[in-house]
């Protein structure tokens, strides 16, 4: 295996998370370093070189790449021992737009809501690839398909807006405020989001408010993960003897939550496929949920952590016991969750290689 040490300021940048999923899905064993220990070995020369200076190890992009098992985070490092080492420096800021004739004020830009589809950057769309080409500022997402940012224009400014999971977070306000300040200041604005910007996206809400400014607003959609992460893991969502239909929901706020509006009960007899997004957390209650709405405990039911990415990982267990299954195997957002008879369909066939897969049934 390739082994790459990264290293400088640029690791606090915002090009590092396309850096480090462009050499993770190529197999290649990343280290980021920050700091540098006093025995770093590779004599003398490495170990006072100003080019092995650590920065700030708490940035929150980092703690993320590395739980989801895309990079390691060390704190002493022998170059020697890399088949590379890269020194990374910090983006440039994006250049202004340019200005009209003397006296015209500027005009404004305009929002583009790019959909990244599920991580993979070959399941991106031509026409978001594009957009992301000609953007002058990118506001995107931990769970885009970063290694997309390496088509970015070399002035762009790439703001990094990611939630993660009960982490840091930016609020929604703000996301707004960013996407309208730049376009008013006359940029073309790309939102980069994984997924589709509409399906559990906020995209509704970003393009009210870029409205509502008085800006223009086109939408690129995405490959939708609800869809695409159980086909690449071998599950259809709808197979002509198991499923007519299915059902997306969000599994964010728990059942019996005052939050919730879902009806479980309702849900357990639809007799479609449930796919349940963002509920890894709450999924011993969603399960018993369900059963006592009367699906059947022995239901197949699958959970896809990182789908389409180099770290993905799976189980194959009943609706009973996905949730211990999904304990012991130590899955965790981001998670799709597939309930039906769908699951047992192709017999697990997998349509896309991925780094580990569990099964409990």
């Amino acid at each position: 295996m390739t082994r790459v040490l990264l290293h400088g300021p640029g690791v606090l940048g915002p090009s590092l998370p396309g850096i480090i999923a462009e050499l993770a899905r190529a197999g290649t064993q990343v280290d980021v370093l920050l700091a540098v220990g006093e025995n770093a070995g590779a004599g003398a020369a490495h170990r006072s070189s100003p080019h092995l200076q650590a920065p700030d190890p708490h940035a929150p992009h980092l703690d993320d790449l590395a739980s989801r098992g895309l990079c390691r985070l060390v704190t002493d490092a022998d170059p020697l021992r890399y088949d590379e080492v890269r020194r990374l420096t910090l983006n440039q800021p994006g250049e202004e737009a340019p200005h009209g004739p003397a006296g015209e004020a500027k005009r404004p830009g305009r929002v583009t809501l790019v959909g990244g589809g599920p991580g993979d950057p070959g399941l991106l769309t031509v026409a978001g690839l594009g957009a992301i080409e000609r953007a002058d500022v990118i506001v995107c997402d931990r769970l885009a398909p970063l290694d997309a940012l390496a088509h970015a224009r070399a002035d762009a400014t790439i703001i990094h807006v990611g939630k993660i999971p009960r982490g840091a977070f930016t609020p929604q306000e703000e996301i707004n405020r960013l996407l309208v300040e730049h376009a008013l200041s006359g940029r073309d604005v790309v939102r980069f989001k994984g997924g589709d910007n509409f399906v559990f996206g906020r995209g509704g809400e970003e393009v009210i408010a870029c409205r509502e400014a008085g800006l223009s607003v086109d939408v690129v959609p995405g490959v939708t993960s609800a869809i695409a992460v159980p086909a690449l893991a071998g599950i259809p969502v709808t197979h002509r003897t198991s499923s007519q239909g299915f059902t997306v929901v969000s599994g964010h706020v728990a059942p019996g939550d005052p939050r919730s509006d879902l009806d479980w009960a309702a849900l357990a007899r639809t007799r479609t496929t449930l796919v349940v997004l963002m509920g890894v957390a709450h999924l011993r209650a969603i399960a018993s949920a369900l059963v006592d709405g009367g699906l059947a405990a022995s239901t197949p039911a699958a959970t896809i952590a990182d789908g389409a990415m180099p770290s993905e990982r799976r189980v194959v267990a009943t609706l009973a016991t996905l949730p211990d299954a999904v304990a012991d195997a130590g899955l965790g957002a981001p998670a799709i969750t597939v309930i039906g008879d769908v699951v047992a369909a192709l017999d697990g066939t997998r349509l896309h290689a991925s780094s580990d897969d569990t099964g409990a049934v």
